[in-house]
């Protein structure tokens, strides 16, 4: 926590709702803003992410400040907010200069995609390193992909705690055999092991959305190991659950080039042609990519 001199004055409605007048903003669906407006909120996911002094933290899509200022609050090194909106952009610094004055310098704004950003993008010169932790309400419609490409794109990215719709968070969690087990299920356990750490209701956002929200917590974690790449694996879980309903056998057809040799290469992994994309965890599809990444390719 900051200590005495450090106060921060968090944002509640009406201030939410003032600084969007004075800017002219309207949220825009398109880019997921819903704002944070209850303090009791922000300060529930700053302290759940367990923040030290010494951390380096990423906040996606900051808007206009909400987690910011609790983050700030909760005594990290940095925060580093990156966002695409160049009106939200400009004004985040302001915001908390007026609000947390003497935690200002602590905050660096990138305006930028978090879709394509790097970890030399975010630790740049003059600048305490790369992140380590990231904490964000990441905008619903590109929540997973952001989440995968940040984790493969900034290797220092140790742990955090994102809040997503609570469909992506049940996904992002499930372990093979579940219902909703899939793509994003198995490409986030390739980096880290994921847990569900808590919902939010649609009521603490402005303007509300249509659906609850989820925190997921991760830890990163070394990549099974297979002499199969990151991006060969991501391919056959791609084609496994693109007919959910189909075995193996059936789905990964195009992939191996016809039935009877996906069946081969998946007797070879040790793998029942009959089973479905969801019994498989994570370690199983890296052994299977290995198995054809070792086989000899024709020209």
């Amino acid at each position: 926590m900051v200590a005495a001199g450090q106060e921060v004055r968090l944002l509640g409605p009406a201030a939410i709702r003032e600084l969007a007048r004075q800017l002219d903003l309207r949220p825009s669906k398109r880019l997921g803003q819903n704002f944070v407006v209850d303090q009791g909120t922000v300060r529930r996911i700053a302290s759940l992410a367990g923040l030290k002094p010494d951390d380096v933290v990423l906040e996606v899509g900051p808007g206009l400040g909400s987690l910011t200022l609790a983050l700030l609050e909760a005594g990290p090194a940095r925060v580093i907010a990156v966002e695409i909106d160049h009106s939200l952009a400009a004004e985040l610094p302001r915001t908390v200069a007026a609000r947390a004055p003497a935690l200002a310098g602590r905050l660096t704004t990138l305006t930028a995609d978090a879709l394509t950003a790097t970890q030399p993008d975010l630790a740049g010169p003059g600048r305490d390193g790369a992140p380590a932790v990231l904490v964000a309400n990441l905008p619903y419609n590109v929540a997973v992909p952001v989440l995968l490409h940040l984790l493969g794109a900034v290797p220092a990215l140790a742990r955090g705690l994102v809040m997503v719709q609570a469909e992506a968070a049940d996904r992002m969690c499930a372990g093979p055999g579940s219902r909703v087990y899939g793509t994003p299920s198995v490409k986030l356990a390739w980096y880290a092991s994921a847990r569900s750490a808590g919902t939010v209701p649609r009521s603490v956002f402005w303007p509300v959305p249509n659906v609850d929200s989820k925190l997921v917590a991760f830890t990163r974690h070394q990549p099974p190991d297979t002499t199969a790449s990151r991006e060969e694996v991501f391919a056959l879980v791609d084609a496994a659950f693109r007919q959910r309903r189909k075995t193996l056998r059936a789905a990964l057809a195009g992939w191996a080039g016809s039935a009877p040799e996906a069946e081969r290469l998946l007797r070879q992994a040790g793998i029942d042609p009959g089973a479905r994309g969801e019994s498989l965890g994570v370690a199983e599809f890296a052994r299977l990519a290995a198995v054809r990444a070792a086989e000899p390719r024709t020209i």
